[in-house]
């Protein structure tokens, strides 16, 4: 019999990816589903920004269903105890290089051709 109760964080692998949610295998007698919902707490496009076939996840247990023995399971949950988030994918920071700094000195000129124009028409 399994040892797994709801609301004990575990850990398990991930054996399957759908576009609704990531099959995680927690022990021999129980698996769990963990909806896209329960991923994270921004939005998810693409779940497999997050996990990977094969990759071994840290979830919490929200319910068992003890006839079917299946569980559903929260990543977010465990996000919000570590305060950590298991994004994958590199956010981009745009900073002012010199590049921009021409587009910005070159604005108001635009703006002044722009004016000039309008009032010839």
């Amino acid at each position: 019999m399994s040892h797994i109760e709801v609301g004990s964080i575990v850990k398990g692998k991930v054996t399957g990816i759908q576009p609704y949610g990531v099959f995680v295998e927690l022990d021999e007698e129980m698996q769990g589903l963990v909806h896209i919902s329960e991923i994270s707490h921004e939005f998810v496009k693409s779940i497999k920004d997050y996990v990977n076939v094969g990759d071994e996840i840290i979830v919490k247990v929200l319910s068992i269903d003890p006839q079917t023995k299946r569980a559903s399971l929260s990543m977010r949950a465990v996000e919000e105890r570590q305060g950590k988030k298991r994004k994958r994918h590199v956010k981009v920071k745009m900073s002012l290089n010199p590049g921009f700094n021409t587009l910005k000195e070159k604005l108001q000129e635009w703006i002044e051709q722009s004016k000039k124009e309008d009032l010839s028409k």
